[in-house]
């Protein structure tokens, strides 16, 4: 094989916020294999000459079928030096870069992975909280909820009420959401943020409680989800007035409401 792909994490939108490697790689890359998710911004920065290929999703319908990618990125590989396999936030998360490295590999395609900022980190940061602060969270988990099959569901034997929880792809349906954790032995007091767009002009940030979730309007995706006791302390903030509202924030904050 004549070239080499990277699996390069396009980080939450802001492009600042791409790692100098991830940048480097960009602005040689010969031919870039996008998703949907990763913003204009970080495009922008692709080599001019570079033929750009969007192969991520769009309202739940895949442009292209995981096997196609695979096949194009080898395909690629053949012809040019520096391909890049870009995605939104971290590759190695809820990326599907295990079945792209294989199928590289399996191909004997050189590739290297170029971590980045992923979106549960950058929701985090946007709402000033820190997901592992030890004196109210002993345990942080990664994940999303399932819709598809019961064996994949998330089992909720080792999470307690120190758990910080982080749900990516929380969809439209937050009563569902809610009745999960409830279910689980959640308590309905348990502070929650929804942050819309991390890190984008649009971003939105909602606070609330796990029993008022299914009250909340859905916020525009993508949309990170975290519910732990380490919201706490930032909802307080706001409701004594030490952060900027909606109501009086400068045109170019991005809201942020209780």
């Amino acid at each position: 094989m004549k070239g080499k792909v990277y699996l390069v994490g396009g980080g939450p939108g802001d492009p600042e916020l791409l790692t100098l490697k991830a940048a480097r790689i960009l602005a040689r890359a010969e031919i870039v294999l996008h998703d949907a998710l990763v913003s204009r911004e970080v495009l922008a920065l692709v080599a001019a000459g570079a033929e750009l290929i969007d192969v991520g999703k769009r309202c739940g319908r895949k442009l292209l079928t995981q096997e196609e990618i695979n096949a194009l990125m080898v395909s690629y590989a053949q012809s040019h030096q520096v391909i890049v396999r870009l995605k939104g936030g971290d590759p190695l998360l809820f990326g599907r870069a295990g079945e792209e490295i294989a199928a590289l590999r399996q191909a004997g395609v050189a590739c290297e992975i170029v971590p980045g900022i992923t979106a549960g980190f950058a929701a985090a940061a946007a709402a000033g909280f820190s997901l592992t602060d030890r004196r109210v969270a002993s345990q942080l988990l990664f994940t999303t909820i399932q819709r598809d099959t019961d064996h994949r569901s998330i089992q909720w034997g080792g999470i307690s009420s120190t758990t910080t929880l982080v749900l990516y792809m929380p969809g439209a349906d937050y009563a569902r959401v809610m009745q999960q954790l409830r279910d689980a032995g959640w308590p309905g007091d348990m502070p929650c943020a929804i942050v819309s767009r991390a890190t984008a002009k649009e971003q939105e940030i909602r606070l609330t409680v796990l029993a008022k979730l299914a009250d909340e309007a859905t916020l525009p995706a993508p949309s990170i989800m975290v519910v732990g006791r380490v919201v706490a302390e930032v909802a307080e903030e706001l409701s004594q007035g030490f952060r900027l509202g909606p109501e009086t924030a400068d045109r170019n904050s991005p809201p942020l409401v209780i």
